[in-house]
């Protein structure tokens, strides 16, 4: 749900959220929560997939916002972990990814993450589009996939031919490179519905495509 992906509750002083705040001299009992700091973005970012009972399936036997970094082999917060990689990221997830209240934070953390794309099983309407607008790709699957169906871990690096002339609901072939080199390739959908969310992403998201707007305007 948005609420896993990014929480509005209250947050541990050694999270990375509570640890950036008190690195600045702000005590624990004034952290409040991260529904009061969402005009934070450094407090937001760092809540990003910090849910306290989220699961990582790439960070087996642990509960919150954990991840495995495989740069060091360490489980560590999903910021921690974030920071640490090179380029886009892309998350696997699973049915209704993004159910819950509109929350943009949702997408807006997820952008700061790195997060390039989100390939889903499904998603739920609102969110699909808040990533759009902050010019993260969603995709889904084809029908009956999964990431657990095609023997996706997330261990994998992926390649997703995507350009400038990608059409709306367009099918492609995702590479997935394991860590032994070994190369396997499954269908995919661009959820840029319309020729509209084509221009959003083209153009890196909403903002941008307003900016692009303004300056050719003058």
């Amino acid at each position: 749900t948005t609420d896993h992906i990014s929480p509005a509750g209250a947050f541990p002083a050694d999270g990375p959220a509570g640890t950036w705040l008190i690195e600045r001299g702000i005590q624990k009992t004034d952290f409040n929560s991260f529904g009061s700091r969402r005009g934070n973005h450094e407090v937001m970012m760092r809540g990003t997939f910090a849910n306290v009972r989220i699961r990582n399936q790439m960070a087996p036997g642990t509960e919150g916002g954990f991840a495995r970094d495989f740069t060091t082999g360490e489980i560590v917060s999903v910021y921690d972990a974030a920071q640490s990689y090179d380029g886009p990221k892309v998350v696997l997830a699973g049915s209704q990814y993004g159910t819950g209240s509109s929350r943009d934070w949702a997408a807006k953390g997820t952008y700061l993450l790195g997060v390039g794309a989100v390939i889903a099983t499904s998603f739920e309407r609102i969110h699909r589009s808040n990533l759009v607008g902050m010019g993260v790709l969603p995709m889904t699957f084809m029908e009956g996939e999964s990431h657990e169906a095609l023997g996706l871990d997330g261990t994998e690096t992926f390649t997703i031919p995507i350009g400038d002339d990608v059409q709306p609901l367009q099918m492609i072939e995702v590479a997935a490179t394991r860590a032994d080199g070994t190369t396997m390739t499954f269908s995919a959908q661009v959820r840029l519905d319309t020729p509209v969310e084509v221009e959003y992403y083209r153009n890196g998201g909403i903002l941008h495509t307003v900016l692009r707007q303004l300056a050719t305007s003058e």
